[in-house]
């Protein structure tokens, strides 16, 4: 006899085959929206970069002429300012020598100014024999220059020491010199210079003379700006000088 041997498990779904997937493009299925964005975006990003670049390059080629104009405008603000410091240097240069004349001009002392200013103080019992210029020292390294306009000596006859004296302080008053460095350097007794006639009488006996007072003062010139001496200056005579100054003074060359 046969049995049957019948297999119930084979009807359970998991035992089940599953169908073949048959070959092909399977399409999606739901919104399409997505699909449509980045279809969107691919075609447009390319347009969009693109026209970036192009406004880019233009903006550049923008940028450049702009650089050169700068760079043509530079190089003539370069050359005018060249121009503008050569005018300046020259300006300095012109300065310069102006400064030079006017200090020329207010170092110069009129030797007829002083000698009229010592005419004015001399004490009648004083004579003056000679005047000499003294030159400047030489300068010392570390200490200021000294006066360019140097000194004077006087030299000559009193009749007594006071009149030394006297004549020295009238000196001292003067602006043409320096009051602290005018002083006595000698004064000695000495005969009086007779002429030969009067040293001997008729009878033969010779007549001694009386005694005076040889002596040297020596002082330093001022230095006192000419221009502030105008007063003095035209009180005594010097009328060149103090035209000069005064032209000087109304071109503003010299301050007043």
């Amino acid at each position: 006899m046969y049995s049957l041997d019948i297999n119930f498990l084979k009807d359970r779904p998991i035992y089940q085959k599953k169908p073949e997937k048959k070959g092909g493009i399977t399409l999606p299925t739901g919104s399409l929206t997505p699909v449509y964005v980045g279809v969107a975006l691919g075609v447009c990003l390319p347009a969009l970069v693109g026209g970036g670049w192009w406004l880019l390059q233009a903006k550049i080629g923008e940028l450049e002429g702009t650089v050169a104009q700068l760079d043509q405008e530079n190089k003539r603000l370069d050359t005018e300012i060249a121009s503008i410091n050569k005018i300046k240097d020259q300006t300095n240069a012109v300065k310069a020598q102006t400064q030079a004349l006017v200090t020329v001009f207010d170092q110069i002392r009129p030797w007829s100014a002083m000698l009229q200013d010592m005419r004015d103080r001399i004490p009648g019992t004083v004579q003056i024999e000679n005047i000499r210029q003294i030159p400047p020292a030489a300068p010392v390294e570390g200490k200021p220059p000294n006066n360019p306009a140097g000194g004077i000596e006087i030299t000559g006859l009193a009749r007594s020491y006071n009149d030394v004296n006297d004549f020295l302080l009238t000196l001292q008053q003067s602006r043409f010199l320096k009051s602290s460095e005018s002083k006595i350097i000698t004064a000695s007794l000495v005969d009086a210079p007779l002429p030969p006639i009067t040293r001997q009488s008729t009878n033969g006996v010779v007549i001694k003379p009386p005694q005076i007072v040889k002596y040297t003062i020596q002082s330093t010139l001022s230095d006192v700006p000419a221009s502030e001496l105008i007063r003095e200056l035209e009180k005594k005579g010097t009328v060149g000088l103090v035209a000069r100054i005064r032209t000087m003074q109304q071109t503003g060359v010299i301050t007043q």
